[in-house]
C-alpha cells in the first residue's frame, strides 16, 4: 500500500484532521491529482485557517488547476497566517508565488 493509499485509509478510518489533509493533498498534487489535492488541502486551511503550509499548497493545486484568481487569494491568505504565526519563510515563498501570479495577470 503506498503512500496515498496510506493517507486515504486513515481518513477512511474517521482520522481527520488538518495535518492528514495537508498530507494527502500534497502527496496527490505531487502525484500530478491536481484536483483531488484541492479539495483536501481546501479542507485542510478550512479545519486550521493558520496553517500557512497547507495555504502554500493549495495555492500550488489551484494554480495548477488554472485558477490564478483562487491562487492569489490563497497565497494572500497563507501570508497573513504565516506572519501571525512568525513563520517568516513560508510567507516569503508565497509572496514570490504570488508577485509571479500577478506579473503574469498585469502582463
Amino acid at each position: 500500500m503506498g503512500m496515498i493509499e496510506n493517507l486515504e485509509s486513515m481518513l477512511e478510518k474517521g482520522q481527520d484532521n488538518a495535518l492528514l489533509r495537508f498530507s494527502l493533498g500534497s502527496a496527490l498534487l505531487g502525484n500530478g491529482e491536481a484536483k483531488q489535492a484541492e479539495e483536501h488541502l481546501a479542507e485542510a486551511v478550512s479545519q486550521d485557517p493558520e496553517y500557512s503550509a497547507a495555504w502554500k499548497v493549495y495555492g500550488k493545486a489551484l494554480q495548477a488547476l488554472g485558477k490564478p484568481e483562487e491562487a492569489m487569494s490563497a497565497y494572500e491568505r497563507g501570508i497573513a497566517a504565516a506572519e501571525r504565526r512568525g513563520d517568516k519563510q513560508a510567507a516569503k515563498e508565497m509572496q514570490v508565488f504570488l508577485r509571479r501570479l500577478q506579473k503574469a495577470a498585469d502582463g
